[in-house]
């Protein structure tokens, strides 16, 4: 004989199943959302969230367009400036003041201002794709070459051993560390902030090497 008590048992229990399942439902939109949000381009994050400061310079923002502002704002690179993004700096609250912006479009956005004021960066791909590795030849043409070639402030010329000796002398490993922290008037990772430690090593190695083969 079936009770009031058990009926309500029943109704109990249906009621949280289907309480349960609307929070999955809920969680799984919510979740897909993130990851559309997370596919915006800088350009697309700059124009509907940071612009609103950057454009004009409002608050102290460094405005878009400022080299000069831009260019000591780089040179601490992509990772320490995300990390002012998230967590708010100044006048500027966390996340740009938009909690829906995610991590990867926060780098995405910083790297599009840098390069709309005199940077040469390379937009973050998308979480789980992999970059295929850049030649030392590739990324000397690309980037380097901008000072190395003449020797602007200093800058070792390509094939000058005499330049390039005293630099290694400590081992490559010392030789990578310091152009990845920045070094002199070389900015850190020369001024891409995606540019891994391999493809430093490669391009140190065919600056120094630079010539070898036509001799």
């Amino acid at each position: 004989m079936h009770t009031k008590v058990d009926g309500s048992r029943r109704y109990s229990r249906a009621r949280i199943a289907g309480l349960i399942a609307l929070s999955l439902t809920l969680s799984t939109i919510c979740a897909a959302a993130t990851a559309l949000r997370g596919d915006r381009s800088g350009e697309e994050v700059v124009a509907e969230v940071c612009g609103a400061c950057h454009t004009t310079g409002v608050n102290g923002a460094p405005r878009i367009g400022d080299q000069a502002a831009w260019a000591r704002r780089a040179s601490q690179g992509l990772t320490v400036l995300t990390g002012h993004a998230i967590t708010g700096i100044r006048n500027m609250p966390a996340h740009g003041g938009s909690p829906t912006v995610s991590d990867v479009e926060i780098t995405r956005a910083i790297t599009y201002m840098v390069n709309a004021s005199g940077g040469h960066w390379i937009e973050p791909l998308p979480a789980g794709t992999k970059a295929a590795r850049r030649t030392g030849e590739q990324i000397y043409k690309m980037q380097c070459s901008k000072c190395h070639e003449t020797g602007v402030n200093g800058a070792p010329r390509p094939g000058d051993h005499a330049a390039w000796i005293p630099r290694l002398h400590n081992g490559a490993d010392a030789a990578v560390a310091s152009a990845v922290h920045g070094h002199g008037a070389m900015p850190a990772r020369g001024g891409l902030a995606d540019l891994s430690d391999e493809e430093i090593r490669d391009t140190m190695f065919y600056m120094f090497n630079y010539g070898a083969s036509s001799k």
